[in-house]
C-alpha cells in the first residue's frame, strides 16, 4: 500500500481541487479521504508505505497521445526502456508510440512484440498506435482489426499524411467500426516538398526551403470533410496554424467528431526562433507568432484537447550535420509540464485547464476515461507548480539530446510519477 499524504488533489474530470489524501492498494485507487488522522476512520493501515507530497499537486496521470520510441530498428536512437524512463521524468503516466517503426507497426506480430517488450522494460504504460495502411505506404489498409485485438488505441500513418482521399475514407470507415480514432499528420506533400521550416521572412532571411501554412490547413479541410462523411472520429496531430484550428473550431460547433493536439514546442516558439540549429527542425514546422497564439487561444477555450509531445529522438550524430539534411524531429517529455507551466505563469490558461489537457483530454480521445477515484487505476502525476530547475539535455534519461531547450530555465517541475501503485520516478531533492 501507498499513502499519498498532505498534497493538493486536482481532478479537472470529477472537478476535485482539494486537500486530499490518496490511499493506493496494489495496482488500484483505494480511497481518498481527508488528510489523515482527521478522523479515525481516514487513519492510514499500519502497512502503508507514506508519501509527503506536501507543495505538491496530485493529478491523474498524464497521457502522451503522440511519441516515437523508436523500437523496433531504431534502437540507436531511443528504446522502449529509455524513452518510457524519460517519460515517467516528465510526469507521464501512459504514451502512445507511433507506428514510423522498423518495421513499420502494420500487423498484429509488431504490435505485440512491442506490447511485451514494453510489458518488461517500461517505466510507464505503453498503448501503441498502429500503421493505417501497409508499411504506412498509403497504398491499402493494414491489418488494423487484428492489430486492435493485439493492443493498438488508435491508427495513423503519422510522419507523413494517409496518402488519398479514397484511403482515408476506407480507413474511416473501418475504423468507425472499431471505435477506433483515425490520427492524420495533416499535410499536403506538393506543398510540403523539399521544405526544412515555416515560409515566411525568416525562411528568406535563412535561405532555407519553406513551408506554407496552408499546407497543413488544406490537409485538414480535406479530413474534416471525410470525418464528416463517415462519422469516424478524426484527432489532427500536432496542429501547428491558426487556419487549421479554425477549421478544428468550427468542426466541433458542427458537432463533428473532430480533435486535436497541440505540442510544448509549437505553443513555445515561433519561426522566428529557428536558427542554423537543426534542433530546432521540427515537422510541422515552427510558426508565426499569430499560429502561435492561435494555439494558446485554443489551449485556454477548450478547442484542444490535448497537449502531446511528439517525442521524436535521434541519435547525436543524424543531427550534427547541414539543416537541410538533418531529420525532422525533437525530443519533449521531459519538457513538457514545464511548458506548460510557463502558460499558466504567464495566466494563459489556467492550472485546472492545464491538467486537462494532459490527463482526461487525451484521455477523451482515446475513449477511456482519467480520473480519480476509488477502484480507477494507480496512475498519478505529481508536480510542484514552483521548483526552480534547469534542463540540461546530457541529464537526460533519453538516449537522445535534439532539444531546442537545452539550458533552459523552468519554475515548475514532475516531482513522482506513479504507475500502476508503483513509484517509478521521484526527484531528487
Amino acid at each position: 500500500m501507498l499513502l499519498i499524504k498532505n498534497g493538493r488533489v486536482l481532478d479537472p474530470a470529477s472537478g476535485t481541487d482539494a486537500a486530499l489524501d490518496i490511499l493506493l492498494d496494489g495496482d488500484s485507487i483505494a480511497r481518498i479521504a481527508e488528510p489523515t488522522g482527521a478522523r479515525d476512520r481516514n487513519e492510514a493501515p499500519a502497512r502503508a508505505e507514506e508519501f509527503d507530497a506536501t507543495g505538491m499537486i496530485v493529478a491523474p496521470g498524464f497521457i502522451d497521445l503522440h511519441c516515437h520510441l523508436r523500437e523496433p530498428g531504431g534502437e540507436s536512437s531511443e528504446t522502449i526502456e529509455t524513452g518510457t524512463r524519460a517519460a515517467a521524468r516528465g510526469g507521464f503516466t501512459a504514451v502512445c508510440p507511433m507506428p514510423n517503426t522498423r518495421p513499420v507497426n502494420d500487423n498484429a506480430s509488431v504490435t505485440r512484440s512491442i506490447v511485451e517488450r514494453a510489458a518488461a522494460a517500461a517505466s510507464t504504460r505503453v498503448w501503441p498506435i498502429g500503421a493505417a495502411s501497409t508499411g504506412s505506404r498509403g497504398e491499402g489498409l493494414s491489418e488494423i482489426a487484428a492489430m486492435q485485438k493485439a493492443g493498438i488505441v488508435a491508427v495513423s500513418d503519422d510522419g507523413k499524411p494517409i496518402a488519398t482521399a479514397k484511403l482515408l475514407r476506407q480507413v474511416m470507415e473501418y475504423c468507425q467500426a472499431l471505435a477506433l480514432p483515425v490520427i492524420d499528420h495533416c499535410e499536403d506533400p506538393s506543398l510540403f516538398a523539399g521544405a526544412v521550416m515555416r515560409e515566411g521572412r525568416q525562411s528568406v532571411r535563412l535561405g532555407l526551403t519553406g513551408m506554407p501554412a496552408a499546407a497543413e490547413s488544406i490537409a485538414v479541410g480535406r479530413d474534416v470533410q471525410i470525418a464528416e462523411l463517415t462519422g469516424c472520429h478524426l484527432h489532427v496531430a500536432h496542429l501547428s496554424a491558426r487556419a487549421s484550428l479554425e477549421l478544428v473550431r468550427a468542426a466541433k460547433q458542427r458537432g463533428l467528431r473532430v480533435s486535436c493536439e497541440v505540442t510544448p514546442h509549437h505553443f513555445t516558439l515561433t519561426d522566428e526562433d529557428v536558427i542554423y540549429d537543426t534542433h530546432f527542425k521540427m515537422n510541422p514546422p515552427l510558426g508565426s507568432q499569430e499560429d502561435r497564439a492561435a494555439l494558446i487561444e485554443g489551449l485556454s477555450d477548450g478547442t484542444v484537447d490535448a497537449i502531446a509531445t511528439d517525442h521524436a529522438p535521434h541519435e547525436p550524430a543524424s543531427k550534427q550535420v547541414e539543416f537541410d539534411r538533418a531529420p525532422f524531429g525533437v525530443t519533449g517529455f521531459e519538457t513538457a509540464l514545464a511548458l506548460a507551466l510557463e502558460l499558466v505563469h504567464a495566466g494563459r490558461i489556467s492550472l485546472s485547464r492545464m491538467v486537462e489537457l494532459f490527463t482526461s483530454g487525451p484521455a477523451r480521445v482515446l475513449g477511456l476515461t482519467r480520473r480519480i477515484a476509488a477502484g480507477e487505476p494507480g496512475d498519478l502525476t505529481l508536480f510542484s507548480t514552483d521548483r526552480a530547475w534547469t534542463f540540461n539535455s546530457e541529464d537526460s534519461a533519453s538516449k537522445s539530446r535534439n532539444t531546442p531547450f537545452h539550458n533552459r530555465k523552468f519554475r515548475g517541475a514532475p516531482m513522482a510519477t506513479i504507475v500502476a501503485g508503483r513509484v517509478v520516478y521521484r526527484r531528487e531533492a
